[in-house]
């Protein structure tokens, strides 16, 4: 029985630190910035990405500017997967009355350009 309610520990624990770490910027994702003003001619459209960083786990409380940072860091992860080096435009969400009592996601979402270095 005892091997049992440790193996069942184990699990829940390994469980817990796999949804509980937050989105690593990649060395792609590095080479991806935020701009505020819309990107020149040159500059071509590749698409809109999201990033997403759940929180159901980890919840909202205190975490807000983690949360923010982990979804700009996948947002930036996927903008590089798309092949683009800038995002413009980019927005999260408003709270919605749900996200008060559910640990919701937070979301980011932007458009992908690829310009000249």
């Amino acid at each position: 029985m005892q091997k049992i309610i440790s193996a069942g520990m184990v699990a829940a624990t390994l469980l817990l630190a796999g949804c509980s770490t937050g989105n690593q910027l990649t060395s792609g994702g590095q080479g991806v910035r935020f701009v505020e003003d819309k990107p020149a001619s040159e500059c071509r459209l590749l698409g809109t990405a999201t990033g997403e960083q759940s929180n159901w786990l980890s919840g909202q409380e205190g975490e807000e500017g983690g949360s923010m940072r982990s979804a700009a860091n996948a947002l930036r992860n996927q903008a590089a997967a798309m092949g683009g080096n800038v995002l413009y435009g980019v927005s999260s969400p408003t709270q919605t009355m749900l996200s008060s009592f559910v640990p919701t996601a937070t979301t980011m979402t932007g458009q992908v350009y690829k310009c000249p270095e």
